[in-house]
């Protein structure tokens, strides 16, 4: 029979890892202020229009099903302040989301570029629908004979 060696927890101290461990995304949150724009309209209501369009178009990392418009995580927040002080100083939205995509990868919007990589993506829908009028055909003319 092989004993075990090396280090072994002790009851109370496996409890401690435990609680630890469940303690962790208390302490994710930062301590520093939000950033200025980040609940803060722009002082132009066109430049703001702007920046609400691109904002609804994005979307949070963290939410994941919403989009940073809405969202109330830090990194939405983030996002907000830096779509907000980007459009203030004069860039095209367009370019905005693609520094953002290029950034966070295609998945930040809800309107990924269509490529190679985003092609399944693109063309599911199609394929689905083709099959399922393909299924649906095959039964009605079971139905018939």
């Amino acid at each position: 029979m092989r004993r075990r060696t090396g280090p072994r927890l002790a009851p109370g101290n496996s409890l401690l890892l435990v609680f630890a461990f469940l303690a962790t995304p208390a302490f994710a949150q930062s301590s520093l202020p939000p950033a200025r724009y980040a609940y803060t309209q722009l002082e132009d209501s066109k430049q703001e229009a702007k920046a609400k369009a691109l904002m609804e178009t994005l979307r949070c990392l963290v939410c994941q099903g919403q989009s940073i418009a809405d969202s109330d995580a830090e990194i939405a927040g983030d996002m907000r302040a830096f779509v907000r002080e980007s459009i203030k100083q004069g860039q095209s939205p367009e370019r905005v989301r693609a520094w953002l995509i290029e950034r966070y990868g295609a998945w930040v919007s809800y309107k990924p570029p269509v490529e190679p990589l985003t092609w399944p993506l693109w063309a599911a829908p199609v394929i689905l629908l083709l099959g399922g009028f393909w299924l649906a055909r095959g039964r009605f003319k079971r139905r018939r004979g």
